[in-house]
């Protein structure tokens, strides 16, 4: 089994590094994860991530049941899809068009109720020594395979996040890297694409600043060779602190973030909204040669919408928070658009063996809706929910598994999230199970503890 070692949390040499860039106006560099840019992209499988904090309602999107009391089905009809037997909601008529090219996941379940658990334990594949909070006891998906991939050369950042403003921190959403290190950290990608004012913090647009970033690295690196005694993990953080640099001036970095080199007629098509702009770059992105690109779709009241009423910034639709009915209309309509199009896209642009795309939060919502103020609502629910995948080469047009008549759990085909991720893990052609890193204290882990490939989508 190979292991790979990983420092634990105090690094001398980083600090040092850290002081050194400062002092030459170099503070705002983090090391990436970078994908080399002498491999062809179109060999390199890649990873697309839409993750939606809060938890979608499985009942209002992907799993609806018609037959169910009425406390339990909600407001929203199903409608068909190009697929046959396989129905979404009627606020998804763009889903319905492209069904043939994704699959829906209706069997995955787990057992932790609170936000902070429940992130951690689908992004990391483990239990969380704490059910609460977002700090991670063990590396996010990305951050492995950000770390496996690790080394080879420079062009594109191999693992990045997209976020909206002041929500980039790596524990807001358990996007740590835990003893990975912050090498694997996402380069974050912060903002609003869809405004003209949108762009890409960290990146170098003219030659003259490119030149002096340069001549400060060459003086810092003079200024390492002079200082005796440092530790031999120095040369692995000068080879970061390099990666770093020919990402901030990397062309081949600067054209993949640029969204204006796509048509009017494209951007449309996914919307000009922060969700739909952020699906856009993730498939310039992986087209590019990432690995592994988390975009956060979150709160839908931006990009010129105004926040409804009824509404509520993330997908955690609580009668508390708002009126689940009332917010699921409003903000569907962005998601549906955003999804239909970057799956229509990757097929279409011949990236749908080469791209995986994930499409999923942390945890369904509660079948039996909760009424507080006249206001309906759905609770945390992690013992049922639904996920989209498409592309990686796996069976489209397919449901796998299925819940009881009334959404709570799974009635067939029950799968952990792990599944999932043996799954991913498979299309990267990675062993989950006989590839390990080495935590804090020095102890083997593998990549997951358990899981495996779902048969029904290899």
């Amino acid at each position: 089994m190979p292991v790979i070692h990983c420092p634990g949390p105090t690094v001398s040499r980083r600090r040092f590094l850290q002081i050194g860039a400062m002092s030459l106006g170099f503070g705002a560099i983090r090391p990436y994860a970078l994908q080399s840019a002498d491999k062809r992209a179109e060999s390199a499988t890649s990873v697309i991530l839409i993750w939606l904090p809060g938890g979608p309602p499985h009942m209002e999107t992907y799993d609806m049941k018609p037959g169910a009391p009425a406390e339990y089905r909600g407001d929203f009809r199903p409608i068909k899809t190009t697929v046959p037997g396989m129905e979404v909601c009627e606020h998804l008529p763009m889903h319905a068009k492209v069904a043939k090219r994704f699959s829906l996941i209706r069997s995955i379940s787990h057992t932790f109720a609170d936000h902070g658990g429940g992130h951690k334990k689908f992004l990391t594949g483990r239990d969380p020594l704490q059910p609460t909070e977002f700090v991670n006891d063990h590396p996010m998906v990305g951050s492995m395979v950000a770390k496996l991939r690790q080394g080879r050369g420079a062009g594109v950042p191999d693992y990045v996040s997209g976020t909206d403003g002041g929500r980039d921190g790596i524990d807001v959403f358990s996007f740590g890297s835990a003893y990975l290190g912050a090498a694997t950290h996402p380069f974050p990608v912060v903002g609003d694409p869809s405004l003209p004012t949108f762009q890409v913090r960290d990146l170098v647009h003219d030659s003259a600043s490119r030149d002096r970033l340069t001549k400060r690295v060459d003086l810092l690196a003079g200024l390492d060779a002079k200082v005796p005694g440092l530790p031999a993990s120095a040369a692995t953080a000068d080879e970061l602190r390099k990666q770093a640099l020919t990402l901030m001036t990397s062309d081949r970095a600067r054209i993949a973030f640029d969204l204006t080199r796509e048509s009017p007629r494209v951007r449309e098509r996914y919307g000009m909204h922060a969700w739909g702009q952020r699906a856009l770059l993730a498939r310039r992105l992986v087209e590019a040669g990432s690995s592994f690109v988390t975009m956060v779709m979150e709160n839908p009241y931006q990009s010129g919408v105004p926040f409804l009423k009824d509404g509520t910034y993330n997908w955690d639709s609580h009668a508390v928070n708002c009126h689940i009915f009332n917010d699921a209309k409003a903000r569907l309509p962005y998601y549906d658009r955003a999804i239909a199009a970057l799956i229509d896209d990757l097929h279409e642009r011949g990236l749908d063996r080469r791209v995986m795309l994930i499409v999923t939060g942390e945890f369904g919502r509660t079948p039996r809706i909760e009424t507080t103020k006249d206001r309906p609502g759905r609770d945390h629910w992690p013992q049922a929910m639904s996920v989209l995948v498409s592309g990686g080469g796996l069976k489209m047009g397919h449901v796998v598994g299925s819940t009881d008549a009334r959404g709570e759990r799974p009635k067939d085909t029950p799968l952990s999230v792990n599944d999932l991720w043996a799954t991913m893990f498979r299309h990267l052609a990675i062993d989950p199970h006989q590839t390990s890193f080495l935590d804090h204290q020095g102890r083997p882990m593998s990549v997951l503890s358990d899981g495996s490939p779902i048969a029904e989508l290899v």
